[in-house]
């Protein structure tokens, strides 16, 4: 499912494991368990869709398709500080640029969205994310949600960036990758699927 996940020539080789998925999706009562057969299987296909997105290392001509190619990255390659709000003080030299699976952005996000969240203290501790594996997963199933409708995750993930103003590449290559995870586990795609004409939420 996840081919190139342990791919030698990928950053991600060997850190996204089974095991720290299992683990960190235990921590949240009904990930991937809750509802009918379609529901479940809908909710892990959007899940692995959105990080796979954000940690894809294809492109169009690649083998096998773009959308084989999820899990590459560990770290976001622009490495930039991302300190935008006075609320959680960065300290020095700490970085918040992408890591993990749903690539944590910015310091309000290890601070106070997830970090407090999962019960971790992110603001100072911000290479967690790309050193634990289990802690990795649990930032991103706790930011990826369980909301109605595709489109709605993308929006909660990166709306000010890919939503609200029409069809763009981003998004459709979110759509691609849920579709993808959607045929491996046999399921239709519902509805909902983008976000070009909902409103972003940041």
């Amino acid at each position: 499912m996840l081919k190139y996940r342990n791919d030698g020539r990928r950053p991600g080789n060997g850190f996204y494991t089974y095991d720290a998925f299992i683990s960190a999706a235990r921590s949240f009562s009904g990930f991937g368990t809750s509802g009918d057969d379609t529901t479940r299987r809908r909710e892990l296909s959007a899940f692995l869709a959105q990080t796979s997105h954000e940690t894809t290392g294809g492109w169009p001509s690649a083998d096998d398709g773009p959308y084989a190619w999820g899990y590459c990255f560990i770290r976001e390659n622009d490495r930039q500080t991302q300190c935008s709000s006075d609320q959680w003080p960065c300290p020095s030299r700490m970085q918040y640029y992408g890591r993990g699976p749903i690539q944590l952005t910015h310091n309000y996000n290890y601070g106070s969205l997830v970090g407090q969240a999962i019960g971790l203290d992110l603001i100072n501790n911000p290479d967690l994310v790309a050193t634990d594996p289990v802690i990795s997963f649990k930032t991103a199933i706790w930011a990826a949600n369980r909301v109605p409708g595709y489109g709605v995750i993308t929006n909660i993930i990166n709306g000010g960036l890919e939503c609200g103003s029409g069809a763009n590449d981003k998004v459709a290559d979110r759509i691609g990758f849920y579709k993808r995870y959607c045929d491996l586990l046999g399921v239709s795609y519902g509805d909902n699927l983008d976000c070009y004409n909902q409103r972003p939420f940041a």
